[in-house]
């Protein structure tokens, strides 16, 4: 099968998996416990999908953290999202099945995170998606979104060049890695960022949700090499 790109790559959080939820309250106990000033919903949704030390960085900009406390957040983070809390989350409608038809389709699939290495892990056995991404790249492996490291690392994994990749994500963070490492993207208004956000950073195309993907895919010019 002719197809538009030989390389599809998503983001996890708020793109396949609805768990924005959970990693608001994870991160309200954390910030809590460290005794840090308190920041709304809202201000802790914005920073789904950076590393913990950039999202901490993004919400504390003048109000300067001491190291203990910024360990306690990261320590009471990872302890309520690997173990303690309850929140659920589950994948969006539609992604197991799509999924199944991309690669089929003989699309070769892959995940660049902000989570970290054992989040996802725990993320792929709990879905059960595991298999569907042989490669995949995580904040604490390497440079936290928007810097294009981890995207470049996948494309000399796979040995493809830009060309040849679409990045799929919910936040403008997403939609800027893409970008920056001159490939395509496509944004999803289901997750963190609204759709007014991720038209600031201009993807391709802003979905409803992860499931229109296949459509979108079907009706792209074909790749010529």
């Amino acid at each position: 099968m002719n197809k538009p790109y030989k390389l599809l790559i998503f983001d996890w959080d708020g793109t396949l998996m609805d768990s924005t939820a959970k990693i608001v309250d994870c991160l309200q106990i954390a910030i809590a416990a460290a005794q840090a000033p308190e920041r709304s919903k809202n201000q802790l949704q914005q920073i789904i999908g950076l590393g913990m030390q950039q999202a901490l960085d993004y919400l504390y900009p003048h109000d300067q953290l001491s190291s203990q406390q910024v360990a306690t957040v990261r320590d009471v983070y990872r302890q309520q999202y690997m173990a303690s809390n309850a929140t659920p989350q589950r994948l969006f409608p539609g992604v197991r099945a799509m999924l199944d038809t991309l690669k089929s389709q003989g699309y070769q699939l892959s995940v660049a995170t902000g989570k970290g290495r054992a989040g996802l892990e725990q993320a792929f056995a709990v879905s059960q998606l595991g298999a569907y991404f042989p490669i995949s790249r995580c904040a604490s492996e390497t440079r936290s979104k928007p810097d294009p490291l981890m995207l470049e690392e996948i494309l000399c994994d796979f040995n493809m060049t830009p060309e040849h990749a679409v990045m799929i994500g919910d936040t403008q963070f997403d939609i800027d890695m893409g970008k920056a490492a001159g490939m395509d993207t496509v944004a999803v208004a289901q997750g963190a960022h609204t759709k007014a956000q991720l038209q600031e950073s201009l993807p391709l195309i802003v979905l409803e949700q992860i499931a229109d993907l296949l459509s979108w895919l079907t009706d792209r010019p074909k790749l010529v090499h």
